[in-house]
């Protein structure tokens, strides 16, 4: 599966998430523009913040005709704690292997501490609803990002 591209149709995909679905992309095509977002870890601020803007912008994303999934590494046991806690009403999606990661060339060299290590970086993808890349986001900072991505969504 080679890497997604801007105003370029996105392969279909099929992933795990919360709530035991299996999201596919061609579910929502002719009917949905989908947005997903990338996020390095479940229960750290900057990802929690973002869970949560997307959770309180959640009916404007649905009056836009836009589902929202966020992707991470974290298993989906994880994700189920984290979205309960949170109440998030969109699914979470588990990507331990890295795929859909891959796919969206997500996965970067960071540094924590002086220590360098291959991880997430916060990431955003909006996708039309016949399966186009309109709009991406990379190295993503939280505030302001959810508002950023719901205009682009209401303009599609």
């Amino acid at each position: 599966m080679s890497t997604v591209e801007l105003n370029k149709p996105v392969a279909d995909f099929e992933a795990a998430a919360t709530d035991e679905q299996t999201i596919r992309l061609s579910d929502f095509r002719g009917q949905k523009n989908v947005v997903i977002y990338f996020y390095p870890k479940d229960n750290t601020p900057g990802c929690t913040t973002e869970g949560q803007d997307f959770r309180d912008h959640y009916a404007e994303f649905e009056a836009a005709d836009t589902v929202v999934f966020g992707v991470s590494r974290d298993s989906l046991r994880t994700h189920t704690n984290f979205r309960t806690k949170h109440e998030f009403p969109f699914q979470l999606i588990s990507d331990p292997d890295e795929t859909l990661c891959k796919h969206f060339d997500v996965i970067k060299l960071k540094k924590l501490y002086g220590k360098e290590y291959l991880g997430i970086d916060r990431s955003t993808f909006l996708i039309d609803k016949e399966g186009v890349l309109r709009e991406q986001w990379r190295t993503v900072k939280v505030k302001g990002h959810v508002e950023e991505v719901l205009a682009s969504a209401r303009n599609l």
